[in-house]
């Protein structure tokens, strides 16, 4: 396994209006998929939403599931399934009483597809720490919304998120069993010199906490939420290859 004490990547987004358009994105999804009158509207809406890869897309999705329209339904449960959050399994199986065949089909698929998703074996075990504002100026609702994004993401690579205040011996236990190998990890959002964001993540392996290093990716050119959706997925991206998180033991 390769032990780089850093990797640092520069992502610069800009420019800031086009971003700007992608932060009311899932609101404007929102309404459509809420206050569309063609079910049409709705069900694409829907769609759109499933392919967006974004925890928050979930309770939009799941209130949907009680639309008049069995088409906007059916669309709804297609796209939990795409979205792969374990959040929407319990919503979705609050429907599996749908009286339409082809949306109760949708329905009975997509809870098919999430239990699978559940059940597959993992690449890594990670125990994740909170993540921090450094910055001490973003929303709290951000930072848990990032938090969840990045607990996502994790999980969406391959990931089995350790449990909290997990004991030494039942995470030892827990690799044992699995055949892979464990970390921990410490996210932060931090500001940069140039007005941006940063995600730093630094790992260590876990239950033993030896320092593995850290990575680093920065942003800048857009407000904090889109700078942060952006960054979730690449600091991942960069822990994982840098420290080989699909490795087996």
């Amino acid at each position: 396994m390769r032990l780089l004490p850093t990797a640092l990547v520069l992502l610069l987004l800009a420019p800031c209006a086009a971003l700007a358009q992608g932060d009311t994105r899932l609101a404007f999804l929102g309404r459509q998929l809420q206050q569309g009158k063609d079910p049409r509207t709705r069900s694409q809406a829907a769609l759109v939403l499933g392919a967006t890869e974004d925890p928050e897309a979930v309770p939009l999705l799941c209130g949907a599931l009680k639309d008049a329209s069995e088409l906007v339904r059916a669309a709804v449960a297609k796209s939990l399934a795409k979205l792969l959050e374990p959040s929407g399994l319990a919503c979705l199986q609050a429907h599996k009483g749908e009286a339409d065949a082809a949306a109760k089909s949708a329905v009975d698929d997509a809870v098919a597809v999430l239990k699978e998703y559940q059940a597959r074996p993992p690449r890594f075990y990670v125990a994740m720490d909170s993540l921090k504002d450094r910055t001490g100026k973003l929303p709290a609702d951000l930072v848990k919304a990032t938090e969840a994004r990045l607990r996502s993401r994790l999980v969406r690579s391959g990931g089995l998120v350790a449990p909290a205040k997990e004991s030494k011996a039942a995470a030892k236990g827990a690799l044992k069993k699995l055949g892979v190998h464990g970390y921990r990890i410490t996210p932060e959002i931090q500001a940069t010199e140039s007005g941006g964001l940063k995600v730093a993540i630094v790992c260590l392996t876990y239950p033993d906490l030896s320092l593995m290093g850290q990575v680093e990716v920065n942003a800048a050119g857009a407000q904090p939420g889109d700078l942060l959706k952006a960054l979730v997925p690449k600091a991942v991206e960069e822990a994982a290859e840098t420290f080989e998180w699909s490795s087996e033991t």
